[in-house]
């Protein structure tokens, strides 16, 4: 089910708006048009779970974010 995808890729995005943004812009540059856009999102969702899709920034962000909360 798709839910479960999406649970499993908000392992690596906490933030909702954020995984929207970012499986949107995924499946625009993953899809064929010879098959189904669903398949195509099912397959960015399944990336997003395995793999973190910001990368090295979001850790950079959230140890910055960790250092201010330690200055405050």
């Amino acid at each position: 089910m798709r839910s479960q995808l999406i649970f499993g890729a908000m392992t690596h995005v906490k933030n909702r708006y954020e995984l929207c943004q970012l499986a949107s812009k995924a499946a625009r540059k993953l899809h064929k048009p010879t098959t189904r856009l669903q398949d195509t999102m099912n397959d960015v969702l399944i990336r997003f779970h395995k793999a973190n899709p910001l990368g090295e920034h979001n850790q950079v962000v959230e140890q910055v974010r960790n250092q201010e909360r330690r200055a405050a």
